[in-house]
């Protein structure tokens, strides 16, 4: 069950490599439905996941995506064919992903968070023709955001909602009108279609600079590569109890949660909603020793922390990312919890180019991105992308390595951008690598927003104000943020005679599907903005401006 399905337009990161990658141990034959077997087989009623107090063992978990895989081969759709998930976070969208699996349909992840323009781009690019959801999401009826893509012309005429409790699942429109544990469950299929860790078995979406996200491919051997450098980093093994605050289906949470506690089969703690204080609560009941939660999400934690209250004394590492560690803060985790911070460097596409380990200290961990890691390739670039010296330069680094997904599905342009004409990924940062391998990030290429740990394009967010009626120009920029590192702020001119505020604003792109933390959180009206000598906003002029208050 190795064998590679083909990805749109031809982009394969890895062509040619699967074998030296197999060889070196990087790669591997088994799925992660062979290993949830495996454990099933040592510990049937072994921990698989948890949430609150609910929780399901490997049996439950083999079990459940049997039964909606079964349902989701009876929609009649080929092996290959693109399945939207639009689940909750927890143990949902993990069972939703192996179902998807087990079916031979390529999962398309979409964010709990998820705007209508963003599910409708989504299921359109990779022109999905059905949707398994939960009974709602961001408080409308799946059934009804459904329709909504139907009418849009979008051919999602197979409609799959799983029940909140996970018990039933049910097809909206179809033949089949309904499912429970009691279903026949159809193993013999679901072997002859399920993926194998080579197959392009999965699509997330990333920030693209402008518009719309981007489709990530992904295959599974890629995240069981990461998952070695993870056990490596922080002595992980199956006596740990992990958890992940971070949300599905982006590429934190897959390794967090639904790969690297399966791989090692040990207990993973999960929240649909994220909440600190709940996460305090989970972590002291369930005695979690590993932890994944971005930046902002663990300065929340210590904030909600009471140490004469909560015990946490049983955390002994967090992983953490998706933006600059702030040392304080790190140092501060460390001093009142007794674990060690550790980090990846790298992205959605690119998987890991650097990380910090338990062997590092302080100024290591916290002051760079980590050594960067051998089998990526990892190279630097000038601006015109020709080779710099790896170590002891400033350029934009790129990798080629058993991490990297395998491109943008359908995209050739995109991909030209993604890609060096000799195949290696690029990043978009401005980083230096010293001379003991240690990188560490200095600037940007593309012009982002990092909140919590999310990218946010700040040309698509200035695309969705400009539809605003009273706006003439209008400037995205980041507004530093102790908590959340960045929040989304806003220079803008109106037209003559308007008047418009915040809320009003927002209301706006609200009705017009906007994603929720794209939304503007401060908005400074100015008769001019400063423009450079091409024409051209002078946002560096803009973002180096104290934020208004």
């Amino acid at each position: 069950m190795t064998k590679d399905i083909a990805a749109p337009g031809g982009w394969n990161a890895h062509a040619g490599r699967e074998t030296s990658y197999i060889d070196a141990g990087h790669w591997r034959s088994e799925s992660l439905v062979d290993v949830i077997r495996l454990n099933r087989k040592a510990n049937a009623d072994g921990v698989a996941y948890v949430e609150g107090t609910t929780i399901w063992s490997w049996a439950d978990v083999d079990d459940l995506s049997d039964l909606w895989a079964t349902v989701l081969l009876e929609l009649g759709l080929e092996r290959g064919d693109r399945l939207a998930i639009m689940l909750p976070d927890g143990a949902t969208v993990q069972i939703g992903f192996l179902a998807a699996e087990k079916a031979g349909l390529v999962g398309v992840g979409i964010g709990s968070r998820s705007g209508a323009q963003e599910i409708a781009h989504l299921v359109a690019k990779t022109r999905a023709a059905a949707m398994l959801s939960g009974v709602e999401h961001d408080g409308a009826a799946t059934a009804t955001v459904v329709d909504r893509l139907r009418d849009d012309g979008l051919p999602i005429d197979r409609h799959v909602v799983v029940a909140d409790d996970l018990s039933t699942v049910h097809i909206e429109r179809g033949r089949i009108s309904g499912s429970d544990r009691r279903r026949v469950v159809d193993l013999a299929a679901i072997e002859a279609r399920r993926f194998g860790p080579n197959d392009m078995s999965l699509v997330n979406s990333t920030s693209g600079t402008t518009g719309m996200p981007k489709c990530v491919m992904h295959n599974q051997n890629r995240w069981w590569y990461f998952h070695q450098l993870a056990v490596a980093a922080g002595d992980l093994t199956s006596n740990d109890v992990f958890y992940s605050a971070v949300p599905m289906p982006f590429g934190f949470g897959l390794w967090t949660s639904h790969f690297t506690p399966a791989y090692l089969g040990a207990p993973v703690g999960m929240m649909r909603r994220f909440s600190p204080t709940r996460m305090v609560e989970d972590i002291e009941r369930q005695r979690v020793t590993v932890l994944a939660c971005v930046t902002t999400q663990f300065i929340m934690l210590m904030n909600a922390a009471d140490n004469a209250r909560h015990d946490l004394s049983s955390l002994r590492v967090m992983f953490t990312g998706g933006e600059a560690v702030p040392y304080d803060r790190a140092a501060e985790f460390e001093d009142r919890f007794g674990a060690s911070v550790l980090q990846f460097y790298g992205s959605n596409e690119t998987g890991a180019l650097s990380y910090t380990t338990l062997r590092d200290g302080r100024d290591a961990r916290f002051g760079t991105a980590g050594r960067i890691i051998p089998d990526m390739d990892v190279i630097m670039l000038d601006p015109q992308r020709e080779r710099l010296p790896t170590t002891g330069s400033r350029g934009q680094p790129a990798c080629l390595g058993p991490a990297t997904s395998l491109g943008y599905w359908d995209d050739d342009a995109a991909n030209a951008e993604l890609f060096t004409a000799d195949g290696w990924m690029l990043m978009g940062d401005i980083v230096e690598i010293d001379d003991d391998g240690y990188l560490s990030v200095v600037g940007r290429v593309a012009d982002f927003i990092i909140r919590g740990g999310k990218n946010i394009s700040a040309p698509a967010v200035e695309a969705e104000v400009a539809t605003h009626p009273s706006i003439a120009l209008v400037a995205a920029v980041p507004d530093p943020d102790p908590v959340l590192g960045e929040r989304v702020g806003l220079y803008v001119t109106l037209k003559p005679g308007c008047s418009l505020t915040l809320d009003e604003l927002v209301a706006h792109l609200r009705a017009r599907g906007a994603t929720k933390d794209s939304l503007p959180e401060r908005m400074t009206i100015l008769d001019e903005l400063p423009m450079s000598s091409g024409g051209k906003v002078a946002k560096g002029e803009l973002r180096s401006r104290p934020v208004p208050t």
